[in-house]
């Protein structure tokens, strides 16, 4: 007996026939489609390429960590998806070169040899009997299929002839073209996808960067060749500065892709609508060869992209390319109440010390971004903002700032800031540079938030004579002073007590009031009394609480050598405002995550343009294969593929003549032209 072979070629010429006829099977081509047309109906209903946060949000963490496996997020360039298109193309290449040189010889073949008896099965036939001889009848026929475009072929047998015609066989032509546009266009969306990127990383052993580093520290690993056939990137250049490459992101990390081309930006130009929105931005570049030296300029808009060296340069956005900052710097803890400075970068990070109860604490602060308009829709009956706080708006922002809209009003400039907060979490601030007015009062706004998903929490600060938040931090700082405190305390009994044994005990509870407040805002008042007795409570509390705040406001500007607030007329109920949204801005600090509060105090804007580059040959393959799917699909639906056989036999002193007509597709139109045939057929053979 004869060991049988596991690797027989027999069976691994089978398996390879198995395999191939597998993926040029219309079945796979067809389920292949139906997997293609599920993920673009997922990345048409799911935003692609966000940030993963919003994911996370949107669908729970235990959902994104299943649907990130996918790749869903970016579904056109997961792998699945670009394996699903090679497959495609594998496929419909195949069936293409299997069944095209069939279509083409059918397409050229006569069919001259089909028998005469096999035209009796033809459901469209004609069969008379014609006095002409059967040479006489057979030019007729020629001379009248010649008049309506059919090409022919006469095979003569014996004194009997068949002629053979046909038209429109282009038709078949119409199936070559419809699938080699599918390869085609296939192809070219291949090109200009992430793959050949990512065929670096599988095999070039391209390894995407995670940590921050300069251009010039990258390793070789992490450039991709300047020859690069394909590949889309991102380029930041802030006004002023240039960039010769772009930035591709790979899965969690990034590539860098060098450009043929160094790029500089001249000017960044950008008109806002009323409402604050950007109409139209464009960059005026400077772009130099590198290999010639040579340079040029050219204007970059939206829609008005730069093409040079097979590279194209889109206007994508605009951010903020490193805007200086200066700050003034006010601690919320403790009895310090001196401001310092604090100089930023938007896009950096910067250290600083706060003095707080626990003593000196170290603190980074990673600015992260100034908008310098902020257009906010307020009501008709808003109080106008004075006129040096508009003039500075002004000279700051731009076309913007005069609004003719009543309801629109530029609040002016503001800044954005991450922080590791008291809890030890990570929060986003932001705060505005000028004070905006609301309700009646002018008040900074402070707005806190934990991820960049969640809308802003603000609390209001409110602004002094001098537009500012120096008086009301200073009465926060004289909160931590027991002496004012106490001070503060005895000048409110003095003014409300009733009698002299009255006197002490309100003393004694304002002053208590005050530090308890201090320290945990009216939570801490509410907790020390039983739930029911807690609303009585505070309805003694919080206006004995706003009195003394009044009295140590009076401490703290008398201290400053500034006279006290009026208690009466339209300046004491001004005071009486200020002080109430003094203490809902108190009330609120406990709750404030962060040691110490920013204004801004100037900056110097530097914007950066934000551009697309990309190196796409496959958009002329996509070009040419809809070409090909145009001529092809006219050719099936618009050239109808007809074939006539005439034979043309002796019988006695004339001829017998039986003729059939057929189509691929037999249409109405097809059944009126036979009748037209057989009218003319009859006709020629009286």
């Amino acid at each position: 007996m004869k060991p049988a072979s596991v690797n027989h070629p027999s069976s691994t010429r089978r398996l390879g026939a198995d395999v191939i006829e597998l993926l040029g099977s219309m079945r796979f081509a067809v389920s292949l489609l139906m997997f293609i047309c599920v993920a673009s109906l997922i990345g048409t209903v799911l935003q692609q390429n966000q940030a993963a946060s919003n994911y996370i949000d949107q669908f729970g963490p235990f959902w994104f960590a299943l649907f990130d496996k996918f790749s869903i997020w970016h579904i056109y360039n997961s792998w699945w998806f670009l394996l699903i298109m090679a497959f495609l193309v594998v496929s419909t290449t195949i069936c293409l070169l299997r069944n095209a040189p069939k279509m083409v010889r059918d397409a050229q073949s006569f069919r001259e040899y089909v028998r005469a008896s096999s035209l009796r099965s033809f459901h469209h036939r004609v069969e008379i009997t014609s006095s002409a001889a059967p040479a006489q009848s057979l030019a007729q026929m020629q001379q009248w299929l010649t008049s309506q475009g059919y090409r022919f072929k006469v095979r003569q047998e014996g004194d009997s002839a068949m002629l053979a015609a046909k038209k429109g066989s282009a038709n078949r032509l119409g199936y070559i073209f419809a699938h080699a546009a599918i390869v085609v266009i296939c192809i070219g969306g291949l090109l200009d996808s992430e793959l050949p990127v990512r065929m670096q990383v599988w095999l070039g052993g391209k390894q995407p960067i995670t940590q921050n580093m300069l251009i010039s520290e990258v390793p070789e690993s992490g450039l991709l060749s300047a020859r690069n056939p394909s590949f889309r990137a991102n380029m930041l250049v802030p006004e002023g500065a240039q960039s010769s490459s772009g930035i591709v992101s790979v899965d969690n990390g990034v590539l860098v892709q060098p450009l043929p081309f160094t790029l500089k930006l001249n000017k960044f130009l950008v008109d806002y609508y009323s409402t604050g929105m950007p109409s139209s931005f464009k960059s005026e570049v400077e772009v130099t060869d590198p290999e010639t030296g040579k340079s040029f300029s050219q204007t970059i808009e939206v829609n008005e992209p730069l093409r040079y060296k097979g590279v194209t340069v889109y206007q994508s956005s605009f951010d903020d390319g490193g805007s200086t900052l200066q700050l003034v710097g006010y601690p919320l803890e403790g009895a310090a109440s001196q401001p310092f400075s604090i100089d930023g970068t938007v896009g950096k990070s910067t250290d600083i010390t706060v003095k707080g109860d626990g003593g000196q604490a170290p603190l980074q602060i990673d600015f992260s971004g100034l908008r310098v308009i902020n257009v906010e829709n307020m009501s008709s009956d808003a109080e106008p903002q004075p006129k040096a706080v508009i003039d500075h708006v002004a000279s700051v922002t731009g076309s913007a700032a005069g609004a003719k809209n009543e309801n629109l009003r530029n609040v002016g400039p503001s800044v954005q800031y991450r922080i590791i907060g008291r809890d030890g979490q990570a929060h986003e601030f932001t705060n505005y540079m000028l004070p905006i007015t609301l309700d009646g009062s002018q008040v900074f706004l402070a707005g806190v938030r934990e991820t960049a998903a969640q809308p802003y929490r603000y609390i209001r600060i409110p602004a002094d004579a001098d537009h500012s938040v120096v008086e009301f931090m200073n009465l926060r700082a004289a909160l931590a002073q027991p002496a004012l405190v106490q001070q503060a305390a005895v000048r409110f009994a003095a003014r409300n007590a009733n009698g002299d044994l009255q006197g002490p005990l309100l003393e004694k509870a304002a002053q208590g009031a005050l530090e308890t407040f201090y320290k945990s805002g009216f939570n801490g008042i509410i907790e020390r009394v039983p739930e029911q007795d807690r609303e009585k409570v505070l309805g003694f509390a919080v206006p004995m609480i706003q009195l003394s705040l009044l009295e140590l406001r009076d401490i703290v500007r008398e201290r400053a050598g500034q006279p006290a607030v009026p208690r009466e007329g339209p300046e004491g109920e001004a005071a009486d405002r200020w002080i109430q949204l003094s203490l809902l801005a108190l009330a609120n600090l406990p709750d404030y995550p962060a040691p110490v509060f920013m204004t801004l105090k100037g900056f110097e804007q530097i914007e950066a343009s934000v551009f697309q580059v990309a190196r796409s040959p496959g958009k002329n393959t996509v070009y040419l294969g809809c070409l090909f799917l145009v001529i092809g699909v006219f050719s099936m639906f618009y050239i109808r593929d007809r074939r006539v056989w005439i034979w043309v036999k002796p019988s006695g002193q004339g001829s017998e003549l039986l003729a059939a007509m057929t189509s691929q597709r037999r249409t109405l139109d097809f059944n009126h032209e036979f009748d037209r045939f057989k009218e003319a057929f009859k006709r020629l053979s009286t």
